[in-house]
């Protein structure tokens, strides 16, 4: 893997695709010929031929439409003439926003998970597409579309995040989804762009992990940071894209259970690497995860991983902030380490022990320079420039592994 310090702007400023794009007229504009017949001076004017779009702007809500994009509000279903709409109208909203421009309103999805036929559906000639959401006012939701998650946990009203999707079958069908429950799942705004005429996804790193490694939005300029947010900016662009799946709170039997590694396993592909950092909430009494089962659970996602032909990468969380002792940071017993590092070698998979990396580096550092790496009041959790450290050490690790 090259690493580069370069940041890149992607979908977790942090996860995989580059944010936007300009606003383009949303519908192909008509194709005419004129012919002249013989002596007569009367001009035929052929049919108009159809080209369906390659790109999309899509403004959601009942407001005014933003210039350059096409007005969709709840009520319009999909048809074949459009090409566009909900496949459910009857389980969508009209709801404001408090955003300006496409969005200054949006749409509530009353139905939903990511299995819903509740969707928004567009047809698409088969491709690789760049899609980027804007969310209305939600504290917390996620993306579907083709009945797997694509971008987890977006918070904040307006949140966007931006991600490549293969299309192989002429349609998309996205919705918004459970990032909370109880939380109004909204979208604003939806732009698609064409990437490829080949529905065939970039080298990918895929990221899974908690809290320490989730994606905080405003992705630009988020206070909290994860390394997997921050990991894009230490990797190559032209090499890998990431999607970073992390959320917080979550343990390895939910990661496996509930949805991101079956996105995962949906597109990873040999040449791809899947890292995988868990064991701090695993270790928590309330989530009843014994090291045993701990270990097994992460055993079967490495190799339904592997077994695609992809590259599994085991990573050790990093400690807490106050894990010193005379000077020096340690924290080799905690988050059930051991058994992460023990899997590694019993499976023959790649290991980044960032739980020594980062010990190496805050000892280095010390005490109180290590602090201000994390939020506020708050030893476990890194704020934005903690979560840049710890992702240069990761990407640094890689590549001296040969990843």
């Amino acid at each position: 893997m090259t690493v580069t310090a370069a940041a890149r702007t992607s979908n977790n400023a942090g996860s995989s695709s580059t944010h936007g794009g300009s606003a383009r007229k949303s519908l192909a504009a008509g194709l005419a010929a004129a012919a002249l017949l013989g002596g007569a001076g009367v001009a035929v004017t052929a049919p108009a031929a159809y080209a369906e779009p390659s790109n999309y702007r899509f403004d959601f809500g009942n407001g005014p439409v933003e210039h350059g994009y096409t007005g969709v509000g709840a009520t319009d279903a999909y048809s074949p003439e459009t090409r566009y709409g909900f496949n459910t109208p009857e389980h969508m909203a009209n709801v404001s926003a408090k955003g300006t421009g496409a969005g200054s309103d949006a749409v509530r999805f009353l139905q939903f998970g990511t299995k819903s036929a509740n969707t928004f559906n567009v047809d698409l000639k088969d491709g690789l597409y760049k899609v980027t959401v804007t969310l209305g006012d939600t504290s917390r939701a996620s993306i579907a579309a083709e009945g797997v998650f694509q971008e987890m946990n977006l918070t904040g009203n307006g949140a966007t995040a931006s991600f490549e999707i293969p299309v192989t079958d002429g349609q998309l069908n996205l919705l918004v989804t459970e990032g909370k429950v109880g939380t109004a799942f909204t979208l604003s705004s939806l732009e698609i762009d064409k990437v490829s005429r080949h529905p065939e996804m970039d080298p990918t790193i895929w990221v899974g992990g908690d809290s320490t490694v989730a994606s905080y939005y405003p992705l630009e300029n988020s206070i909290q940071g994860g390394w997997g947010q921050m990991l894009p900016q230490y990797v190559d662009p032209a090499a890998f894209d990431i999607r970073n799946m992390a959320t917080g709170g979550q343990i390895a039997r939910g990661f496996r259970n509930d949805g991101q590694l079956e996105a995962i396993l949906q597109y990873i592909k040999p040449g791809d690497l899947f890292l995988l950092e868990m064991g701090i909430n695993d270790t928590a009494a309330k989530n009843a995860t014994t090291e045993p089962e701990f270990k097994e659970i992460m055993r079967d996602m490495v190799r339904q991983v592997a077994a695609t032909g992809a590259t599994p990468v085991l990573v050790t969380p990093q400690g807490r902030a106050t894990d010193f002792v005379e000077g020096v940071h340690t924290s080799v017993n905690r988050w059930y380490r051991n058994s992460t590092v023990a899997l590694a070698e019993e499976e023959g998979v790649h290991l980044v022990d960032l739980n020594v990396l980062a010990s190496a580096y805050f000892t280095e550092i010390g005490p109180e320079t290590t602090l201000a790496l994390f939020m506020t009041g708050d030893t476990l959790h890194p704020n934005r420039a903690g979560a840049s450290e710890l992702a240069r050490l990761v990407a640094e690790d890689l590549s001296r592994q040969g990843l």
